[in-house]
C-alpha cells in the first residue's frame, strides 16, 4: 500500500488529535496545554474481530498515529491487522531502540508513545526503556506478546514473566485474559499513562487471546477505582505558599520537569515576572524558562551552574515546582539548603516530603498550582506584602559575573568539545529539538546550547541510559517532522543504539547526529581522572586510536551521510553543510579531546557547599553577603 509522507501523517496526527480530545488545543506545531486524555469519539457499530483485530482497532480509535516495533512470534497475529490499519508501523533493529523512540516521541509531542515487542526476549529488551520512561515520568503504552494462556508458567519457549518484571518500574500493568476485554484495557492504559503524573503502562497480551474471536466496539467504559489524581490544590496551602513568598528574602523557584508535563510554561513565566524571584530550572526542565532571562540563574546540581547551586544552598524560601528533590540536585541531603523553608507542589503526593521535609505541600497539576499561586501573590501584593530582593539579587548577579560558564581551549590543540557544542546551538538555533545521550556530552549540551523554548531538549535524566539520544531522536522526528532534530551523543553512547540510524534511512526520518568522539567513556574518564589517580581502566574505547569504528563509514552503511570533523576552523562549515541535507540522516564524527571536563561539579555524596568551579578551583564567597 502507498505510504503517506511525514508531512501528511503529522497533518493528520494533529487534525485527529485536536477532533478527538476537547480537553486539548493543538497549534499548528502540535504545541500541548493541557494534560491529553482518552480522546471521546463517536461510538462504533460492534464489529466481529480477532483479539488482535480489536487491538488495532483500539489504537486507532485512540488517536495512535504511529508504533515502533519488530514482530515475533507471541505478538504476530497482531501485525496482521496492522497491515492495512492507519497506524504507521515503524520498524526498528531492536526493542530497546523501540522504547527509546516511543519515548522521544511522548516528550516531543505531548502524546503518548507506542512500543510493540513479543514474549521473552522481545519483551524483556524493553525493560530498559519502560524503566527509563517511568524514571522522567514519560507518556507511554509498550504492547507484549505473551505465550498462549495454556503454556504460561510452563517455561515454555520464548516466555517471560514480563508483568512480573516491570511490576516496579510501570506506572501500572496488565495482562489480558481475555479478548473482550481489549478495548477497556487498552483505553485504560493510555488514560493512566497520560493523566495525573504520566509514566509507562504495559499491556501483556497472549497469543491465544490475540488469536480469539471477539467483538469489537469503542468507547468502552473506564474501571479504575480509586485512581482519581488531585489535579486542583488546596486553597489555603496556596495562600500560606503566596504568603512565605512575599515575606521570603532569599527565595528561589526550583523547576522540574512537571511543569513541561502539565504544558504550565507560561504561567512559570508570569508568576516568576510578577514575583521577580529567580528561577532554577533542572536537566529535566531546560526550556521550561528561557534560559536567557534575566531571572533564569540556570540548571542546579552535580554539573549547574554557580548561581543556580549556591542559590538554592543559601535560600530561605525553596517553591519546588514538579521536582523531586533528587540526588543530583540536592547533593549530600543533610546540608542541602539548610536555612530553606520548602513549599512543594507536585501532582504525585508520594513525592512531598520523600526526600526533603516540606513545610507547604501542595498537591495539584503544575498548571493549576501556577496559576492559583498567580492569583493568590496578587492578592498578597494588592495588600502591599511584597518581599524585597534587592540585596539576594545583588547577591545572585555578583555570583553570575564571577563564575560564568566557560571551558579552557585544549592545551594540546585539539577540537573542543564544548566549542563544537556551543557552535551547534547558535548556528541551528532555538527552534530545533536536541536530544542527549548520557554522560560528559549530555552535561555540554545541557550547558552550552541555549534553550530558549518548552520541548527542544530531551535527555535521559532520571535513568542515565546510554544509547538513548538516536533512537529518541528518531521518535521525536517521526513525531514532529517539520523540526529540525539533533542527536548530541557521545563516542560510547552511540554504539550502542547507532544501528537504528538503517531504520531512519529506510522509513524517511532524517535526524541529524553530532558524535562528540573523544575516544573514551568520557564521565567514567573525568572520575578516573578525579578519585581513582587517572588509573583509566577499560575507558578507552579505539575510536581514536585504531579509529574503530569509523563513523563516517559507519553512518554511510547504515544509508547515512556521514561527514567528519577533526578541528574548529571547519566547524561552522560542517554543521552547515549537515544542515543543508534534509532527505537523509547526517552523521558528524567531532574527533575532540579526550582530556575535557564537565565543570562546574559537586562530587557525588558531598555538599552543594563544595562545589568546584574548575579543577581545583572553589569559589570563594562571602558568609556574611550570603
Amino acid at each position: 500500500m502507498t505510504r503517506p509522507t511525514p508531512e501528511t501523517l503529522a497533518h493528520t496526527a494533529r487534525r485527529a488529535r485536536a477532533a478527538a480530545d476537547p480537553s486539548l488545543d493543538v497549534d499548528q506545531a502540535g504545541t500541548r496545554t493541557a494534560t491529553p486524555a482518552v480522546p471521546a469519539v463517536r461510538p462504533t457499530a460492534a464489529a466481529q474481530v480477532s483479539g488482535a483485530g480489536s487491538l488495532v482497532r483500539s489504537l486507532e480509535a485512540l488517536g495512535v498515529d504511529v508504533v515502533f516495533g519488530i514482530p515475533g512470534g507471541a505478538i504476530l497475529p497482531a501485525y496482521d491487522p496492522l497491515y492495512d490499519s492507519t497506524v504507521r508501523h515503524i520498524l526498528v533493529r531492536h526493542e530497546q531502540g523501540a522504547g527509546h523512540a516511543a519515548t522521544g516521541y511522548a516528550q516531543a509531542t505531548g502524546k503518548v508513545g507506542v512500543c510493540i515487542a513479543t514474549s521473552g526476549p522481545g519483551a524483556t529488551n524493553l525493560v530498559t526503556p519502560i524503566a527509563d520512561a517511568y524514571m522522567d515520568s514519560v507518556a507511554m503504552v509498550a504492547i507484549t506478546g505473551q505465550v498462549a494462556r495454556p503454556s504460561i508458567g510452563t517455561d515454555a519457549f520464548q516466555e517471560a514473566d514480563i508483568q512480573g518484571i516491570t511490576l516496579p518500574i510501570t506506572k501500572h500493568n496488565f495482562l489480558v485474559q481475555n479478548a473482550e476485554e481489549i478495548p477497556q484495557v487498552l483505553a485504560e492504559a493510555f488514560h493512566l499513562a497520560s493523566s495525573g503524573r504520566p509514566g509507562p503502562v504495559l499491556v501483556d497480551i497472549p497469543k491465544d487471546v490475540l488469536q480469539a474471536p471477539t467483538t469489537f466496539s469503542w468507547p468502552p467504559t473506564l474501571d479504575l477505582p480509586g485512581y482519581r489524581p488531585t489535579l486542583h490544590p488546596h486553597g489555603k496551602q496556596i495562600r500560606e505558599a503566596a504568603r512565605l513568598m512575599a515575606g521570603a528574602r532569599r527565595p528561589v523557584l526550583y523547576v522540574g520537569g512537571g511543569v513541561l508535563k502539565a504544558g504550565a510554561t507560561d504561567g512559570l513565566r508570569r508568576l516568576a515576572e510578577l514575583t521577580g524571584i529567580p528561577v532554577v530550572t533542572t536537566l529535566m526542565a531546560l526550556g521550561a524558562f528561557p534560559d536567557s532571562h534575566q531571572q533564569h540563574l540556570g540548571m542546579p546540581g552535580m554539573h549547574g551552574t554557580v548561581a543556580a547551586v549556591y542559590g538554592l544552598q543559601k535560600a530561605d524560601l525553596i517553591v519546588a515546582l514538579g521536582a523531586r528533590f533528587d540526588d543530583r540536585v540536592t547533593g549530600k541531603l543533610d546540608s542541602f539548603a539548610p536555612d530553606a523553608a520548602v513549599v512543594h507542589a507536585d501532582i504525585d503526593p508520594a513525592e512531598i516530603g520523600k526526600n526533603r521535609h516540606v513545610d507547604v505541600p501542595i498537591v495539584g497539576d503544575a498548571k493549576h498550582v501556577i496559576d492559583e499561586l498567580i492569583a493568590a501573590v496578587t492578592v498578597e501584593r494588592s495588600a502591599g506584602r511584597t518581599a524585597d530582593l534587592g540585596d539576594w539579587w545583588t547577591q545572585l548577579d555578583d555570583l553570575r559575573n564571577r563564575y560564568p560558564l566557560g571551558y579552557d581551549e585544549p592545551a594540546d590543540g585539539t577540537l573542543s568539545p564544548q566549542y563544537v557544542i556551543k557552535r551547534l546551538g547558535e548556528i541551528v538555533g532555538p527552534d530545533a529539538i536536541f536530544v542527549a545521550g548520557v554522560g560528559q556530552h549530555q552535561m555540554w549540551a545541557s550547558q552550552f546550547i541555549s534553550y530558549e523554548k518548552p520541548y527542544t531538549w530531551l535527555n535521559s535524566g532520571g535513568l542515565g541510559t546510554m544509547g538513548y539520544a538516536v533512537p529518541a531522536a528518531m521518535g521525536a522526528k517521526v513525531g514532529k517532522p517539520d523540526t529540525v532534530v539533533w542527536a548530541v551523543d557521545g563516542d560510547g553512547c552511540f554504539q550502542m543504539t547507532n544501528q537504528e540510524l538503517a531504520t531512519c534511512a529506510l522509513e524517511g526520518i532524517p535526524v541529524k547526529i553530532a558524535v562528540i568522539n573523544n575516544g573514551n567513556l568520557g564521565m567514567v574518564r573525568q572520575w578516573q581522572t578525579l578519585f581513582y589517580n587517572e588509573r583509566y581502566s577499560n575507558t578507552e574505547l579505539g575510536t581514536h586510536k585504531h579509529r574503530i569504528p569509523d563513523f563516517v563509514k559507519l553512518a554511510e552503511a547504515l544509508g547515512c551521510v556521514g561527514l567528519r570533523c577533526e578541528n574548529a576552523a571547519d566547524v561552522d562549515k560542517t554543521i552547515a553543510a549537515a544542515m543543508e541535507i534534509n532527505d537523509a540522516p547526517v552523521v558528524i564524527d567531532f574527533v575532540v579531546g579526550k582530556d575535557a571536563m564537565v565543570w562546574p561539579m559537586v562530587a557525588a555524596g558531598t555538599s552543594n557547599d563544595e562545589i568546584m568551579f574548575a579543577r581545583g578551583v572553589r569559589p570563594v564567597f562571602d558568609e556574611d553577603d550570603i
